[in-house]
């Protein structure tokens, strides 16, 4: 026999709401399977529940975009950090600047490779410690380096950190909002099972495929278990 089943996703809960609010419209209290209570909670609860999951979809939505933007950002701060201490190392083996150079930059003296920088915070620490260097080596009258220059590393890093600390703000507003979904989640639970009990209840005098029929009016899903549906085909 056909059991009913709860929705699991929001899409499927709003419209389990939204079928049982049209029914309470459309009928009269005498006439409407369930309470007059019932449908005062979902006026109320409604609305906010499909606010609060549209604000949610809207954050992530802006997070994806911002985080593709980020990535090229991330990229592009890369490759001129990257850059700028290759040319630190030819000029050294140029001999135009001396080894000890690169302790400006939070490096060791003999060495003589650039540093890894696969991960966010692997770039904004480095990025840091080379603007920082590159301005105290500036500020004793030191030769400048180019190509990329400081001025031009500095822009990239800073538009990554931008775009770096606007994504993690949206990842916090996304979590935020997803932690007030769960809350709305449990409360859309209840009254769904809540509105379709009393459905049931009140179509109880009916054969049980008239008493579905009529319920299923009203939102509630009815699905055949894996064994029936063998025997039906």
């Amino acid at each position: 026999m056909p059991y009913r089943r709860l929705p699991n996703t929001d899409q499927a809960r709003l419209r389990a709401l939204g079928t049982a609010l049209e029914k309470g419209n459309d009928l009269g209290p005498a006439n409407l399977a369930f309470s007059q209570k019932l449908l005062l909670e979902l006026k109320a609860f409604y609305p906010h529940f499909e606010q609060v999951i549209k604000q949610y979809q809207d954050s992530r939505d802006r997070q994806a975009s911002i985080g593709k933007q980020l990535a090229e950002h991330f990229r592009q701060a890369r490759l001129y950090v990257s850059h700028f201490l290759q040319v630190v190392n030819l000029a050294i083996l140029r001999g135009e600047l001396k080894p000890s150079v690169r302790k400006s930059y939070g490096l060791s003296e003999d060495d003589r490779s650039v540093p890894e920088i696969g991960t966010e915070q692997q770039l904004i620490d480095w990025g840091k410690a080379l603007i920082k260097g590159e301005e105290a080596r500036m500020a004793t009258g030191a030769t400048r380096i180019y190509n990329p220059s400081l001025a031009m590393v500095r822009i990239k890093f800073e538009n990554f950190l931008e775009y770096y600390n606007l994504h993690k703000d949206l990842l916090g507003t996304s979590q935020k909002l997803m932690d007030k979904v769960i809350d709305y989640r449990v409360q859309a639970d209840f009254l769904i099972a809540a509105v379709w009990n009393e459905v049931e209840a009140f179509h109880d005098d009916l054969t049980p495929e008239l008493k579905r029929e009529k319920s299923s009016k009203y939102g509630i899903v009815y699905v055949l278990r894996p064994s029936e549906k063998v025997m039906e085909n």
